[in-house]
């Protein structure tokens, strides 16, 4: 007995020395290592004004063709390091995900809720995903189609004969389609009007300079998500009290309904702050990366007639309108759909993400100091000519074949990559259906500047005439 546990004790001894020394000769490689090349800018402020007072895709551009694909610079006050390359992308997000944690600034997990799953990298991120996944699942999916439908031709209807902002249009549609998602068709529409309002102070706010004084965007930002928090309370109450009267589960069922093992339930500001985060994740992407879709399809009149004739053929099988749309057709649109593939490529909504090494990361010899702020451009290697000729120009055939790994990433990758992808893919493909077969459009106005509110989107939201087809009228509406 004794000699066991002298082995035992030996055994724990030479172990602690081995991992003491591993550590140690680890921590002496990495102080060998150097940063790499890159500038810090000026103390404190960094090169924070270089990158508000250009375009954001020409100062890390600049800097990718000077450092190469890894440069490490100081922006919106925190050390960075950038990678540009699909390797250094898939190690951060995917194969040494653990090294990186997920980060935002303060004021923004503020303003969403410091429950929302993308705050999180542990198994509360994984639980709360799950539920998300099981709400947007294609069996989901399926029995949403019409309602989505509808949503897309309400909007379309509101705009004819009108010159709206593309982008304030589609943001309109994207909140309307996440509401469906959350609530399905169980919510007033007093209470979605107050959610309405609500959020898009928020939204105004949310990237708005954080001072909460009062009058600022961010100070009344700050009370109306309070009023959001109030809100959803009590939607969460009648739902609990009427819970088994919901056949139908959304993504508010799957929430409250949730048990864990020892059936415990998640908290309301649990639920509230996923709510809000879920409506954020769903609505600007999705909205820019629309506009994006009109405005190339009204840069070249060829492509425009190729999508309307894909899209007619379903609509004449439909009876000109008469017939909804079926999940089998919106899974065969192949044009349209390498329309919005390539949409996606080329506006890059999510030019960058944020992560944080947790660690001192070694990186093709480069070390990446523990508490740095890490960030994959996704642009730059979505417009990076050695893997897309002629990277500039919008070429939709380029998706007929599959883009080699890692280089597509619009919508991240990895475990924090974004659950709604096919939700967003469904709503962009009801919309683009019914405005190229039931509606005529033109730009007004120039249309070639591109501002960022945070997403890129083309100047003034891309301002649109909108008129119903003289082939509608004729046939009645139909």
């Amino acid at each position: 007995m004794e000699i066991s546990c002298s082995i035992m004790i030996f055994t724990s001894l030479a172990l602690a020395l081995f991992s003491y020394l591993l550590i140690r000769k680890r921590g002496k490689q990495m102080r060998k290592l150097r940063l790499p090349p890159g500038s810090m800018g000026l103390p404190y402020i960094g090169e924070t004004f270089q990158l508000y007072s250009q375009d954001p895709n020409v100062f890390f551009a600049s800097r990718l063709k000077r450092y190469g694909e890894i440069f490490k610079t100081h922006v919106l006050g925190y050390p960075c390091v950038l990678l540009a390359s699909p390797e250094a992308a898939r190690m951060v997000l995917v194969s040494e995900a653990h090294l990186f944690k997920p980060t935002y600034p303060r004021s923004k997990e503020q303003m969403i809720g410091p429950w929302a799953l993308f705050f999180h990298q542990d198994d509360y991120h994984a639980r709360i995903r799950k539920l998300v996944q099981a709400s947007l699942s294609p069996e989901s999916l399926r029995r949403l189609v019409h309602q989505i439908e509808g949503t897309a031709t309400a909007i379309l209807r509101s705009w004819d004969g009108h010159v709206l902002s593309t982008f304030q249009v589609m943001k309109k549609l994207s909140f309307d389609v996440g509401i469906l998602v959350i609530f399905g068709r169980h919510l007033s529409e007093q209470r979605k009007n107050s959610l309405e309002n609500n959020y898009f102070i928020v939204d105004k706010g949310y990237n708005s300079f954080p001072t909460n004084f009062p009058g600022t965007l961010f100070s009344k930002a700050i009370k109306a998500r309070k009023r959001l928090r109030e809100i959803l309370n009590e939607i969460m109450k009648e739902r609990r009290e009427r819970e088994a009267v919901v056949e139908e589960k959304d993504l508010l069922s799957c929430f409250v309904e949730w048990r864990d093992e020892k059936g415990e339930q998640l908290r309301d500001e649990q639920i509230s702050d996923n709510i809000i985060g879920v409506l954020f994740a769903a609505q600007d992407t999705t909205a820019s990366v629309l506009t994006w879709i009109v405005k190339y399809l009204n840069d070249d009149p060829k492509l425009l007639m190729e999508v309307k004739a894909e899209q007619m053929a379903i609509y004449e099988s439909n009876g000109c309108g008469r017939q909804p749309l079926t999940w089998a057709q919106t899974r065969s649109m192949p044009l349209t759909n390498r329309v919005i593939m390539e949409s996606l490529r080329m506006a890059s909504i999510i030019s960058f993400t944020f992560r944080e090494a947790v660690a001192d990361v070694e990186y093709k010899g480069y070390l990446i100091p523990k508490g740095w702020k890490v960030m994959p451009l996704f642009r730059n290697i979505h417009h990076n000519s050695e893997f897309y000729s002629d990277p500039e120009k919008f070429d939709s055939s380029r998706f007929e074949v599959s883009p080699k790994p890692n280089t597509f990433m619009p919508f991240g990758n990895g475990v924090h990559s974004c659950p709604g992808n096919e939700i967003a893919k469904l709503e962009m493909f009801s919309f683009i259906h019914h405005l190229v077969t039931q509606y005529r459009f033109e730009v007004v106005g120039s249309h070639n500047s591109v501002e960022y509110s945070p997403f890129p989107v083309p100047k003034h939201g891309l301002p649109v005439r909108l008129w119903r087809a003289e082939h509608i009228r004729d046939s009645g509406g139909q």
